[in-house]
């Protein structure tokens, strides 16, 4: 698993459309008692498991420029920006803040444009009901950004409570929920990254 605190994937070489699908792994909070970095490994750990590369984003570890400079369709670029663009698909990992996610991740989508455009995402949400209202106000945003959330997400109704030596011991039938969701992911990514090549969208 590849996390936010290894080299920059722009210093490496160019982008392999035959490599194994890249997923990145989004943390969507960034508060000091927090449980999207525990989810994002756990779900990083699935990702593998399929066989994709998965890219573990904390949102927490880096500094996005100031929002005075933020542009229409994006802004300079950030710290992250090389990595969204590298991914094939996304996992957005959110809590649900007031009916709604955290202004954190909505700094991230905002400060990147191009970088999402065509690609997948999937949701794993979590709250005290499950964190699907964040899920549902994510779909809208991403629909602008030209990217595709799957039907299938995955909602963890308080998580905290399944959590052992720090690591996320999924209930009966989240994994397989999960998974379930992934393949999904995979069959949108490869689609995408095939067409994206192959027939580019004139926007």
């Amino acid at each position: 698993m590849t996390t936010s605190t290894q080299a920059d994937p722009s210093t490496g070489p160019a982008i392999d459309h035959d490599s194994p699908l890249r997923v990145a792994v989004l943390t969507g909070s960034v508060r000091g008692e927090r449980l999207s970095r525990t989810l994002a490994g756990w779900a990083a750990d699935r990702i593998e498991v399929t066989g994709a590369a998965a890219d573990l984003i904390d949102l927490a570890e880096h500094r996005l420029p100031d929002d005075e400079l933020l542009q229409p369709g994006g802004g300079p670029r950030s710290e992250i920006a090389d990595r969204i663009e590298h991914a094939d698909a996304f996992v957005v990992v959110t809590p649900e803040y007031n009916h709604s996610y955290p202004g954190s991740l909505k700094r991230a989508i905002d400060w990147h444009y191009d970088e999402w455009a065509f690609k997948p995402a999937t949701v794993l949400s979590y709250g005290v009901q499950g964190g699907l209202l964040a899920t549902e106000h994510l779909r809208g945003v991403f629909a602008e950004l030209h990217v595709v959330t799957t039907r299938r997400v995955v909602g963890l109704r308080a998580p905290w409570d399944d959590v052992s030596d720090g690591r996320f011991m999924a209930p009966p039938g989240v994994d397989g929920a999960f998974d379930t969701a992934l393949a999904e992911l995979r069959w949108w990514a490869e689609t995408l990254r095939t067409a994206r090549r192959e027939r580019p969208y004139q926007r």
